[in-house]
């Protein structure tokens, strides 16, 4: 903790900087001015410190005037013994304002008070730094694992045709015309699947654009579809999901 102290009183800035290492762990005064006209020429050649302790009554005027020419972006606590100009010291970045002569205790609620700022800060910095992070694309399945009998294999998702229910039980089809039972039921599949290559049709049915080998017109602005392979079940798309499966088609987006 880097800081500054503008004080023209000689015992007041010595029982400051004794009770700011008190209560300030690691702190170190960098300097101490004693002049409007000194601390404005030292925030021009300067980098900011972490903390200002500034009086308000100096010997060439009121401190409020090196506002007026330089940017301060570092928290200050003004310390003067007057309380006539606490309005005008939190018009600017003032973290609090204690009277003369400065106590312990005072500053020990100063220092609190800075270090919940800093964290509201921190975590602003880092809220806003999260929303600024590109989003992550979401990883779609690239392959089911699948039981026949007492084997395992493994079937890319590129070569499945179609995902269906029967009887209860879940079962994806390859395009090479084998059918697997699955452990996943088709509302965890619309989850894992790339919505651009599969959509769900109806109830029963999830299908890959690629196994699509015919479409008619059907009741009510329906769309029959023929798969390949080819399969016993009605496979029309239900009306509640005709026009997002028009528009995947198409390759745009359900709203």
């Amino acid at each position: 903790m880097r800081i500054l102290l503008i004080e023209d009183e000689e015992p007041a800035s010595r029982r400051l900087q004794k009770i700011i290492h008190d209560v300030i762990p690691g702190a170190e005064v960098i300097g101490t001015i004693v002049s409007i006209s000194s601390a404005i020429s030292w925030f021009r050649e300067n980098p900011l410190p972490d903390l200002v302790f500034m009086d308000i009554n100096l010997a060439d005027g009121l401190s409020f005037e090196i506002f007026r020419e330089v940017e301060v972006e570092a928290p200050i606590i003004f310390t003067t013994a007057f309380d006539a100009y606490a309005i005008d010291a939190f018009k600017v970045n003032s973290i609090d304002y204690l009277l003369k002569p400065v106590k312990k205790e005072g500053l020990e609620a100063a220092w609190v008070k800075l270090q919940k700022l800093g964290r509201k800060k921190e975590e602003q910095h880092y809220a806003e730094k999260y929303h600024q992070l590109p989003p992550v694309p979401k990883e779609f399945k690239k392959r089911f694992a699948v039981r026949f009998g007492e084997h395992i294999k493994t079937i890319a998702t590129d070569d499945i045709a179609y995902f269906f229910t029967e009887n209860k039980v879940n079962f994806l089809q390859t395009r090479d015309g084998k059918k697997y039972p699955l452990d996943f039921n088709l509302d965890q599949l619309e989850e894992l699947l790339h919505p651009e290559l599969f959509f769900r049709i109806n109830r029963q049915f999830i299908i890959n654009i690629h196994a699509i080998a015919e479409m008619r017109a059907y009741s009510k602005s329906r769309v029959q579809v023929k798969l390949n392979p080819a399969t016993q079940h009605d496979t029309i798309v239900s009306v509640e999901r005709s026009a997002a499966f028009k528009q995947w088609l198409g390759g745009g987006k359900e709203d």
